[in-house]
C-alpha cells in the first residue's frame, strides 16, 4: 500500500490577478494545497512567513518589492523553502539574478500548464528545474565565474586543502546532479535505489558543508563535474 502523503503547500505571487488566480486554480485542481496568494512583494513576504508554503511560485516583476528581494528575504527566513520563479522574462541577467537570490528553478510564462505542475512537483522534491535552455545558461555562467577569479593556490585558511574527499560513487552522483538529472533518473542510470541517491547527496552536502541541491550543483559546476 502506498502511504498517504500530505499535499504540497504552494503560494502563488503575481501582480496580475487573472494570471495569479488561473495558476492557483490549476494547482488546486491538480491536488496541490494553495495556502496563500499575493499581488505585491511586501504582501508576499508577510503572507509567506505566516503560511509557510513548501514551494513559492514567484513572479519577478512585482510592485513595492522586487521578486529577487522577496526570494532573498524568504529563503534567509526559511532555508528549506523552494522558490520556483515564473516570469515573462527569459533574459539571462534575470535568470542568473534569481538563482543567485536563492531560487531553485526558473520557468518562463510561455510554459504549458502541465510543465508548470511538473515543475512545482519537482521543485518540492528538491530538483533544480529550469525552462529548457536556461539550465545550460546557469551552468555555463557558474563555470565562467568559477574560472574567473583564480585565487592563489593554497590560499585557504591554514593551508588546508579546500576540497573534501568524496567517494567515487558520491562524485559520480554529483556529476549527474550537475547535469540536471532528477534523483529518479540518477537511480535508474546507476541501478541503485532512489533512497541511496538521496543518501549520497546528503552525505556530499554534509562533507561540502552545503545546504541544498542548488548549492551542490554550483559546487559541481565550479569543479567542472558537469562535463561529459
Amino acid at each position: 500500500m502506498s502511504e498517504q502523503r500530505d499535499p504540497i503547500k504552494v503560494m502563488v505571487v503575481d501582480d496580475h490577478p487573472m494570471w495569479r488566480d488561473a495558476v492557483a486554480r490549476d494547482l488546486t485542481e491538480s491536488g496541490f494545497d494553495v495556502v496563500a496568494t499575493a499581488g505585491d512583494g511586501e504582501q508576499a513576504v508577510r503572507r509567506a512567513k505566516a503560511a509557510a508554503p513548501d514551494v513559492l511560485v514567484l513572479d519577478l516583476n512585482l510592485p513595492l518589492k522586487p521578486g529577487v528581494q522577496v526570494c532573498k528575504e524568504l529563503v534567509a527566513h526559511d532555508p528549506s523553502l523552494r522558490v520556483l520563479v515564473l516570469s515573462a522574462s527569459g533574459e539571462h541577467a534575470d535568470v542568473l539574478e534569481a538563482v543567485k537570490s536563492g531560487a531553485t528553478g526558473y520557468l518562463v510564462k510561455s510554459a504549458s500548464t502541465q510543465e508548470l505542475l511538473d515543475a512545482v512537483r519537482r521543485t518540492a522534491s528538491g530538483d533544480a528545474v529550469f525552462t529548457p535552455g536556461l539550465a545550460g545558461l546557469v551552468l555555463g555562467e557558474y563555470r565562467r565565474l568559477a574560472a574567473e577569479p583564480a585565487p592563489a593556490p593554497g590560499a585557504d585558511h591554514a593551508g588546508e586543502p579546500r576540497t573534501p574527499r568524496l567517494t567515487e560513487r558520491e562524485t559520480e552522483v554529483l556529476r549527474l546532479v550537475a547535469k540536471g538529472l532528477s534523483y529518479k533518473q540518477i537511480a535508474e542510470r546507476l541501478v541503485i535505489s532512489h533512497r541511496t541517491v538521496q543518501n549520497h547527496v546528503q552525505n556530499t552536502l554534509g562533507k561540502l558543508q552545503l545546504h541544498n541541491r542548488v548549492q551542490l550543483v554550483r559546487y559541481a559546476i565550479e569543479r567542472g563535474l558537469d562535463g561529459e
